[in-house]
Order: structure tokens, then sequence, then C-alpha cells
């Protein structure tokens, strides 16, 4: 009868056996997880560090656009003691230099005189009549319209020609 008996001193039973690998598991499980989130928690805070720091140069650019123009400004004014010409001549290559700075940036100046109106694009202040141009002609641009193609940045101010009655 002895010979029939086993050791179970020596072998733990198989549920103890998977109890103590699950709970291995668990705590890998766990810790991997632990891992991904502070991962993902490093992600988003570096993410949020390179996007104000891409807000920050941008910002930076436009601003270092602008700076010859307010520095022509000032050459302007510093010479409004002097002849009428010379005021005008000056402000016109302010404006010349303030349009290109806005082409530089990717939103250019559009001409809308002669074109079709479009509501997209135009904001009518007014009509007028004009039998030499179909109706709904743009015929004066009071103030332009700026943008990309894509995005009006400020849709222009327009008179358009409107039907003889």
């Amino acid at each position: 009868m002895a010979e029939q008996e086993t050791d179970t001193t020596d072998t733990a039973p198989p549920v103890e056996e998977a109890l103590e690998q699950a709970r291995q598991k668990a705590a890998e499980l766990e810790d991997n997880w632990r891992r991904t989130a502070a991962e993902l928690d490093n992600f988003r805070k570096r993410v949020a560090r390179e996007s104000s720091r891409q807000r920050d140069t941008e910002r930076a650019l436009v601003t270092a656009g602008w700076l010859p123009v307010v520095d022509n400004l000032e050459l302007a004014l510093e010479h409004a003691d002097g002849e009428d010409g010379a005021i005008v001549e000056g402000v016109r290559a302010v404006r010349d230099q303030a349009l290109a700075v806005l082409a530089g940036l990717g939103y250019p100046r559009f001409d809308d005189e002669g074109k079709p109106f479009d509501p997209a694009l135009h904001e009518a202040v007014g009509t007028t009549p004009r039998p030499e141009v179909p109706p709904g002609t743009i015929v004066h641009v009071v103030r332009p319209r700026y943008g990309d193609g894509e995005r009006v940045l400020r849709p222009a101010a327009v008179v358009v020609a409107a039907k003889e009655s």
C-alpha cells in the first residue's frame, strides 16, 4: 500500500500552478498596460509641445514679415514734413510691400473687377446700371478680396452691374 502513495510535496497541484501562472501573466499585462499608458501620455505632451512651438514659429514668421512694412511707415511719417508727392510715393511703396508680404504668406489680393459676382467670394455693397456689361458683373471693387484659392480670408466688397429698369 505504501507503494501506491505518491509524494504530493514535490509537485504542486495543477490548479495552484495555473493560478500562479495567471497571476504572473496578469502582472505582466498590467505592467505592459502601464508602460503603454505612460508612452501615450508622453506622446500627447510631445505633440502639444511641438504644436505650441510650431504656432510660435509661425507667429514669429508673420510678425517678422510685417516689420519692414512698419519700418517703412515710420520712414513715410518722418518725411511727412516734406512735399506731398514724397508722402504719396512712400505710402504707395508701403502698400506694395504689404501686398507682397500677404502674397508671400500665401494670401494674395485678388482683382475681381469685370468678373461675375460669386456670393462665396464677394459681398455686394451696391448695384449700378451698366448697359455695357452683363448684369451680375462686378464693376467696382470697394474692398479687395484676399485668400489662398481654397479659403477666403476676406470677401471682396463690390458694386455689381444691375439690369436696366
